[in-house]
Parts: C-alpha cells; structure tokens; sequence
C-alpha cells in the first residue's frame, strides 16, 4: 500500500516549498537592487548630465568643444553583422583627436597645482607621434602656453604641418627604443627640464642647495619641474629674518617661464579624462545597452579610463583591446609578457616594428596601460592589412574617411563579433580616433603601400565579414 502523507504532512510541506520560493524571490530582488543602486551610485558620483544640443549654447572659447561627441552608427559593417557597431566620433573635437580630452585634463590639472601659470611665457613639452601634439598645440594657445612637440621623423607629414600651422616648435627625431636617452618621450622631458633651469637661473631659489630650509626650493618631479614649499607650509625666513622677502621671491619665480612636461603616457589625468568624460558619455547614449567596448592603447588612457567606468556601472561589459602589428600589448594580454616566446620583456634593446598604423601599439608598460590590464578581457592583433583595408572599405560603403586607428578598432570589433557569434543587435562601441586626412601620406598612398606590400583593396574586410569564424560562447582571458 503506498504511502499517503497526511493533511498537515501536506501543509508543512507546501508551507516550506513557498517559504523557499519566498526567500528566493527575495534574494534575487535584493541583488538587482543593489546592482541597481550601484549603478545610481556611480552615476551619480560622475555628475553626469544629460546630452544637450549644442546649437543654443554659447560655448567659452575653443575647449568648449571638447567632449559630447556623438555615437555614430557604421552602416555597412552595422547591417552586415546583425549588430550595431556604434563609433565614438571623437575626430569631431575641435583638435580632431581623441587626445583634445586629455590634453585639456592634462593643462587644467596642471593649473589647478600651480605648475603652469598662464601668460608668464611657459612652454609645454611633450613626445608624441602626432595627435597628442595637435591637442596641445591647440588648447595651449588658447590657455597662453606656448608648445614644444618632439616627434619621430617617420609619422605623417600631415601632423608635422597641423602642428607648425598652430605655431608649434616641432622637433622631429629618429625612431628609438624608450631606454635610449635621445627617445622622443625622454628628450621632451629634458628638454622642459632644461627650459626651466634656463629661465629661472640666478634666483635665490634655484641657486640653493637641496637641503636648504627654503620653503620655496626648486625640484623636478616626474612630469615637470615644480615651485615646492616647506613641509609644514609655515614661512620659512631668509636669512635676513624677513619672511616677506621670501615671498616676493616666490611671486617672481611664479611670473618665470616655466617648463612642462605633459607626459601622457605616465600622467594619471590621461585616465581621468576617460573615467571621467568619455565613459559616462558612452553609458548615456547607449542608455546603458553596451555589450562591449574596443580601443586601442598608445598610452591606455582611452582603454583604461572608459573600460573602467562601464565595468564599473556593469561589470558584464566586454572590454577588448585592438593592437597592431609591432606592438607588444597583445601578447601581454593573451599570454602574460609583453613579446612573443623569442624575446624577453624588457630585456632586448629594439626600436618598434615599423606600421602603417599610427597613435596606438606599444613596446612597453605605462602607467595607464597598468590601470587597463586588469579590465582588459581579450585581444585581437590587427595587421596592416587589415587596417588599411577597413579604412577604404568605410570610404566606398559609409563615405567615412577616417584614421589608420580607427581602422583598427573597426577591424577588432568585426573579429569581436564574429567570435562571440553576436547577431540579434547586440551595442559594440569603439573609438573612432582621428579623421584620415592626418594619414594620406600613409593609408592613402599606393606607392608607400606598394613598397611596403600591403595591398590597396577592401578584400580583407570582405573576407573578414563572410569567411567562417567559429562562435564561443564566452570570452575567457588567457
């Protein structure tokens, strides 16, 4: 005879099956509203404020053009892919660049430290490959700076005329490893080293000792050389006991030209700039419906500061990085060092692998890149091929000319896309750097192409979007 539980039997159990259906509920109730409010929180923390038109603004002056570009949809690859690949039309900003976000963060960090005072005929120094050059050529003129750009002779011409044109003082270099003293990078910090020491000589200040008690000493720090005062901030008399004097001194030294080194590879308001801005630009626009995000890294700021803070309003976004051939960073990401298994990190003096790419790939680690490492999700090389390729594709099939960079993160969303087997509209955002009017010389000139043995036609792309590409259902980092 089979058992039959009795009536209360029944009741106790029905009681624990909806008491545990209950508690379920809850729980699940609890962790999306605390994801929730984390997002609110973090919103909230960034002083975001809606996307405004700007045709009834009266903007201040030329950095008020910086920021709130708009989300451009790729058609062709958009319509192709079953998705919607969204660019970031930074080659909008008044410099033409991504970068014109953080030389602006860079400059006014600078000013609100005391390290650049405007009109006192200081001078900011910075290496670059180009862009970066261009934006601070271009706020600094309209902050009162003038402009140092020490550059590589091999980058396009094009960013050599931008420059002078904005009345740039351009010094261009050959290409080198970061451990050579003669690297653009270290050339431009010594030279705003040098620019300082010149312009401040033969003040009591410069002229004293290190461990002299002068509260207003001299030193040089990492990204400039500084006015510093004494530790505990009191006034520190001279000899003469007469404290004023000191500050008369100080005052002087503040009218002095003054070097400054932007360092963008290393200065943490690179990231800011990012976190701060294009970030929560992004999670606006796409009203929080972002699957991933693709850029490229030249200093990490863009991939670092951005990644950062869509993970941090949803950590299930994606963040992929886009690198070109002759960078170290994809092997960085996928297995852990910064060269292939023929190489040491760090250990081999070698200059980068000559690209047609320009403004992304490295051979080393930067502070920025640092801070993007450990959002980074996976990597996608991208050859020049391929850049080229997806650069005159975008011209025949959108009417979009834009850089060797922006090229780049369009071919990595592409293989994104393919591998993930996305095709029901899923939002992939990139970065579209720069215009290609700053690359014809490069991306748009068939016989530096022709030498170089990358072919001039949109087949790889083609290729890229109809061949087979095996679907995973997750990325996992190596």
């Amino acid at each position: 005879m089979s058992w039959v539980p009795s009536a209360t039997t029944a009741r106790h159990l029905f009681y624990g099956i909806l008491i545990g259906f209950t508690l379920s509920l809850t729980s699940t109730s609890l962790a999306l509203n605390y994801r929730e409010r984390k997002r609110e929180r973090v919103a909230a923390e960034a002083d975001l404020r809606s996307i405004e038109l700007r045709s009834d603004e009266i903007l201040d002056g030329v950095t008020g053009l910086i920021g709130n570009t708009p989300l451009v949809r790729i058609n062709s690859l958009s319509d192709a892919l079953g998705v919607e690949i969204l660019g970031k039309a930074e080659f909008l900003n008044p410099g033409g660049s991504v970068k014109d976000r953080v030389a602006l963060r860079m400059i006014e960090d600078a000013e609100r430290q005391s390290l650049l005072h405007p009109y006192t005929g200081s001078r900011i120094f910075e290496g670059t490959v180009g862009s970066t050059g261009i934006s601070i050529a271009t706020i600094a003129r309209a902050r009162g700076y003038d402009t140092t750009i020490i550059m590589p002779d091999d980058v396009a011409v094009e960013k050599v005329k931008a420059l002078q044109a904005l009345g740039a003082d351009v010094k261009r270099v050959r290409p080198a490893s970061i451990v050579d003293k003669k690297q653009y990078v270290n050339l431009a910090r010594e030279y705003a080293l040098h620019f300082t020491s010149t312009n401040t000589h033969g003040s009591t200040a410069s002229s004293l000792p290190p461990n002299h008690a002068h509260p207003f000493t001299l030193k040089h720090s990492a990204s400039s050389v500084v006015v510093t005062t004494s530790e505990n901030g009191n006034d520190v008399p001279n000899g003469n006991g007469h404290a004023h004097d000191l500050f008369d001194e100080a005052e002087e030294l503040r009218t002095k030209p003054r070097g400054f080194f932007a360092d963008q590879f290393e200065n943490r308001s690179n990231f800011d700039a990012h976190f701060d801005g294009t970030g929560p630009e992004i999670w606006r626009q796409t009203n929080g419906d972002v699957v991933a995000f693709v850029a490229g890294a030249g200093t990490g700021g863009t991939i670092a500061g951005t990644g950062q803070f869509l993970k941090s309003v949803n950590e299930d976004v994606t963040v992929v990085l886009a690198d070109p051939e002759g960078s170290g960073l994809y092997n960085k990401v996928k297995h852990g060092v910064m060269y292939d298994h023929k190489e040491s990190e760090g250990k081999k003096r070698r200059h980068q692998v000559d690209t047609v790419v320009e403004g992304i790939g490295i051979n080393r680690l930067t502070k920025n890149i640092e801070l993007a490492l450990p959002i980074i999700d996976d990597a996608f090389r991208i050859t020049d091929a391929e850049a080229v390729s997806m650069s005159r594709f975008l011209v025949q099939r959108d009417g979009i000319f834009l850089g060797s960079s922006s090229a780049c993160n369009l071919v990595a969303c592409v293989k994104l896309v393919r591998k993930m087997g996305w095709q029901n509209g899923e939002k992939v955002v990139t970065i579209l750097c720069d215009s290609g009017n700053r690359h014809y010389s490069k991306v748009r000139n068939d016989d530096y192409l022709k030498k170089a043995g990358i072919p001039n036609d949109i087949g790889t792309v083609q290729d890229l979007l109809t061949q087979p590409f095996p679907p995973i259902s997750s990325i996992t980092k190596i």
